[in-house]
Parts: C-alpha cells; sequence; structure tokens
C-alpha cells in the first residue's frame, strides 16, 4: 500500500513486563495499516516475542541523560525511513526521543503513553523543553488523564486522549489440557489457589499475599507467584518471610512465564496487590479468561474493578482486608462465579486489544495527516 504512514514503536526498557509487551502487541496489531518499525535496547528480552513479518532495530542505550549517540542513531533512522510518527512508552526515553526529533529534518509527531503517575508540577526550563516537543500524551487511566492536566502547563501541554490497555482473546483450556496444566505447575485442584503475575519486587506487593495468607486458618489456601525476581535475592527475602510466618508450604513460585494465560485459568483468583497500579493490565488479562479478580483500592485499578460486581477491592496495603476479601471468595463460590462472569463481559466490551488497537490506529493516523 503506496499511502502507508511510518510508524515507530520504541521501548529502551530494558525490563519485562506489560509495558514492553504492550508496545510489542501494539506494533504487531499496527503493521497492517502502517509501515511499522519497532526500536529496542540491545540489552533486553524483548527480541524474541517479535515474529519474521516484525522490521525491529536495537540501539544501545548509554547512559548520559540524552543519550545523543543513541539520539543521533534514531534521527538518522527517521530520514533515511521517512518517519511519520514516533509512539514511545516508557517516560525516560523522552529526553533522547525529543533530542532526536529536534536533530532530524522530517520533525515526526510524538505521541507517548503514559503508563506511570505524575506527582509534581513540569513548570521548570527542562519539562517545557521536552512536553512543547511532545505531539499527543494517551494516558492509560482517567486518573492519569487528570494528573497530566494538573502538572503540565497549558501553554506546553500535549492533545491528551485516554486510551485503555486491553487484552488478547487467548485459548481456553479444556478440562483435560486444564488439569494438566495444574498438574505440571503443582497446583493442587483441592486447593483454593490465588495467583499474582508480575515482576517480583516490593512494589507489587507479593509480601502483602504472604502476609495475608499467614492470617488465613485454612490450610488449603495457596499463593502461586509467577514473573521476573527484579533484585537478586529478593524471592529469597519472600521465602524466608513465608517462613517465618509459618506458611512456606502453601507459598509457590514458578518463575516467569512467556505465556500466562494459562496460569490465570488454573487459579481460582488472581491478585493485584501493588500500593500505586497505573492500570492493571494483569487484571484485564484474567477477568478476560473468566477468573475472578482482586485488586487493591487505588490507581487504575478501580476503573477496572466495580468492587464486588466484576471483582473484589481491599484496601491498599492492609494484609488484613486481602485475606478478609480471600476468605470471602473462598466461602462464597456464588460470589466468586458471579464477579468472574461479570468481569469477563467487562472486558470483552470495554478492555480488548482488538478496540483498542484500532483506537490507536485512528488515532495515529489522524495526527500522522494532521
Amino acid at each position: 500500500m503506496k499511502n502507508k504512514k511510518t510508524l515507530v514503536e520504541l521501548c529502551m526498557s530494558p525490563d519485562l513486563g506489560g509495558l514492553e509487551l504492550y508496545m510489542v502487541r501494539a506494533a504487531q496489531a499496527l503493521r497492517d495499516e502502517f509501515n511499522v518499525i519497532s526500536i529496542i535496547n540491545t540489552d533486553t528480552k524483548l527480541k524474541s516475542y517479535y515474529d519474521e513479518n516484525d522490521t525491529v532495530v536495537q540501539i544501545q542505550k548509554s547512559s548520559n541523560l540524552f543519550m545523543f549517540g543513541a539520539a543521533k542513531k534514531l534521527a538518522e533512522l527517521i530520514d533515511e525511513k521517512g518517519v511519520d510518527v514516533v509512539h514511545l512508552h516508557w517516560t525516560k526515553d523522552i529526553p533522547f526521543v525529543v533530542l532526536a526529533k529536534l536533530l532530524s529534518k522530517r520533525k515526526p509527531k510524538l505521541v507517548q503513553t503514559r503508563n506511570m503517575t505524575m506527582t509534581r508540577f513540569k513548570d521548570d526550563f527542562y519539562h517545557r523543553f521536552l512536553y512543547k516537543n511532545i505531539d499527543m500524551m494517551l494516558p492509560v487511566t482517567h486518573q492519569v488523564k487528570g494528573q497530566l492536566e494538573k502538572f503540565i502547563p497549558q501553554d506546553i501541554r500535549p492533545r491528551i486522549e485516554v486510551l485503555y490497555m486491553g487484552s488478547d482473546k487467548t485459548e481456553m483450556l479444556d478440562n483435560d489440557a486444564l488439569h494438566a496444566f495444574k498438574k505440571e505447575i503443582g497446583l493442587d485442584e483441592n486447593h483454593f489457589n490465588v495467583g499474582m503475575v508480575g515482576r517480583i519486587n516490593e512494589a507489587k506487593g507479593q509480601h502483602l499475599l504472604i502476609e495475608a495468607l499467614s492470617k488465613i486458618e485454612d490450610q488449603n489456601v495457596h499463593a502461586y507467584f509467577v514473573g521476573h525476581e527484579m533484585r537478586e535475592g529478593y524471592i529469597k527475602e519472600l521465602e524466608a518471610k513465608a517462613k517465618a510466618l509459618g506458611v512456606e508450604s502453601r507459598v509457590h513460585f514458578l518463575g516467569f512465564m512467556k505465556n500466562p494465560h494459562y496460569f490465570f485459568q488454573a487459579c481460582d483468583a488472581i491478585v493485584l496487590a501493588s500500593k500505586r497500579e497505573t492500570f492493571g493490565l494483569v487484571l484485564i488479562e484474567a477477568m478476560q479468561v473468566q477468573t475472578a479478580v482482586i485488586g487493591s483500592n487505588s490507581g487504575g485499578v478501580v476503573e477496572i474493578i466495580d468492587d464486588r460486581e466484576t471483582g473484589v477491592l481491599f484496601e491498599v496495603g492492609s494484609s488484613d482486608s486481602l485475606a478478609e476479601k480471600i476468605e470471602m471468595l473462598k466461602e462464597d463460590r456464588e460470589l466468586l462465579e458471579s464477579i468472574a462472569k461479570a468481569g469477563k463481559v467487562k472486558c470483552d466490551k470495554m478492555f480488548s486489544n482488538r478496540l483498542q488497537f484500532e483506537k490507536l490506529g485512528v488515532i495515529l493516523k489522524d495526527l500522522s495527516e494532521s
């Protein structure tokens, strides 16, 4: 197609989580409408998530703020490939992408998907310089939109439009396959199994679930954790905590799973215990396969969970409250099943990847032609 615009999807984060994988999905969802070039860090595991139909360029990330060498390389690519829009996902990439825009001849439009909260005014010279060179920001919740409007001065504020993240339709396991998967990961079907998926670090709140487990007398309630350890030795600290609380036999670390959708189906409930989760993609992915969800009553989670309707909310930071909600769902099977069903309905209606990427495509196309 001659008239296809050229889009760069960019994320230089070295991590492997929801933010990074969303960028990969966006690139693949938009490649029929755009000539998509994905730019990632040389030091990342993201490369393995692309396929032969993807165009991927790896750039070395340097330690200085504006990463002049990387910015120069990006500017050259922008001009060589005729890039119309750069869509970035990691806030730390803003300085070098803005510099690349200024170094380029084409001066592409810059769009940032904003996954993180904003908590202070951006009225200093440095931030004014950055934000006046960004054309559009796509906060992932209305809460984040409100923060951007509050903290970025109006005269430099980019256009802002909320765009939720979504979840892919996934393969649903039949009873035999699900039974086999549970056996493979050591999950006992006679237990009430609670799962957490995400980076293994203090901010994600794995310690809260372990503490909550120690306050639940029923020994058949078990917790399973899936994700990368972000600081070497932290899992051992959590295991020591579980041992000190007398629940080590009920706490299980399964490591990273490239596709956790089978795991979501294997659990009775999925917990998101972060203190300040901007969105909560894990909740969407669990709801999509009709698994009940429990989330802390803060951040973007409250835009996903309608308490006791599409999920259950617990008091942020409180292991007592979390334990109470887990026990409530364990004892009330009717409630567990009703919120799982209602959660799937809401997910299909508001948080499907197809719907959200269609919206993203329209936004980027309109911007590229303006």
